[in-house]
């Protein structure tokens, strides 16, 4: 207790900047708040350690404005790596060509689904916003790569995708685009699963030399583990993306750095729950490391901590 610091009041201040109020949140304590403070602080460390910087997340955010913040990070190239879901190429790619609208938790889902209208929490998706656009848009894009490349990894996938959305109208909001242009590795594990991933089964029923190879995602995951000084991750959500992130960097010797922003509970044994310090005792994250595991919905403190580090970095 002698040298635990007191706990301060956050004194508003008009024109306080985002970074300045969370260091706010670290002097003042408090209990979601510090996690953020200490979160925005290791983000720092990772990036100006020319760490390895790996993002993952799942396919729900990009159907929310927050795909806006995750296009940043790529366009101001401040993550190397994504590992991601195939529901990410649903949603990037759809929001390209139709809106999405926002809605209610508390809407009648049977009526939805009379209407036409799919649900992601607040978020809806009509079917000619998702699955109906997708498939118009998206086989003659498979189609036309399939005739230059009939074998590719998800990255190869994603970045020959990027390159033939490169004249749409908003290619610019797309993460797809942005990972293309700027030749951001993304890898995606569970690419069969989402609507991108069937209409790549629904060609190869007619094409069967034509061949996703998600070993060689995993050889190149392999080179740039083993071929980095350090590596850290910002770690949204969980399922598969979380695991593959964490998983790879085990081989390593650990993440060197790692924040986790999750509304799962660690007390059913979950990945998707398990805390940062869980990770430690798999080897997946280092013992020295920074590391911190924040609590709450990643659409609000994402947007948070990416602000933050933005006005930090050009400081």
């Amino acid at each position: 207790m002698q040298n635990s610091d007191p706990v301060k009041d956050i004194e508003p201040e008009k024109g306080m900047s985002i970074a300045g109020l969370i260091d706010e949140f670290g002097r003042a304590g408090g209990f979601t708040a510090k996690k953020v403070s200490d979160a925005l602080k290791i983000l720092e460390d990772m990036v100006n350690d020319d760490a390895t910087v790996f993002l993952s997340f799942p396919a729900a955010i990009i159907a929310t404005g927050a795909r806006g913040v995750i296009k940043e990070l790529v366009k101001k190239k401040l993550v190397d790596v994504i590992i991601t879901t195939c529901g990410t190429l649903d949603h990037d790619l759809a929001r390209i060509w139709k809106d999405y609208y926002h809605g209610s938790f508390m809407l009648d889902d049977i009526e939805l689904h009379r209407m036409g209208i799919n649900r992601i929490g607040n978020v809806l998706v009509p079917n000619e916003s998702y699955g109906l656009i997708v498939e118009e848009k998206l086989l003659p894009v498979i189609e036309n790569i399939y005739n230059s490349k009939k074998r590719l990894s998800t990255r190869e996938l994603v970045w020959e995708i990027g390159k033939r959305i490169e004249n749409e109208e908003n290619a610019e909001n797309s993460v797809v685009y942005w990972c293309y242009r700027n030749r951001i590795p993304v890898y995606i594990p569970g690419i069969t699963d989402g609507a991108v991933g069937s209409q790549l089964w629904i060609f190869y029923q007619q094409h069967r030399d034509f061949i996703i190879d998600v070993f060689a995602d995993e050889c190149e995951l392999s080179d740039i583990v083993f071929e980095s000084k350090r590596t850290g991750a910002l770690i949204v959500g969980g399922g598969i993306s979380k695991h593959h992130t964490i998983w790879w960097n085990q081989f390593k010797g650990g993440l060197d750095y790692a924040v986790y922003i999750t509304t799962a509970v660690e007390w059913d044994g979950s990945l998707s729950g398990a805390r940062s310090r869980e990770a430690v005792s798999w080897g997946k994250i280092k013992e020295s490391a920074k590391h911190v595991t924040v609590e709450g919905d990643a659409t609000l403190i994402l947007p948070l901590l990416v602000c933050g580090l933005l006005e930090k970095l050009e400081k």
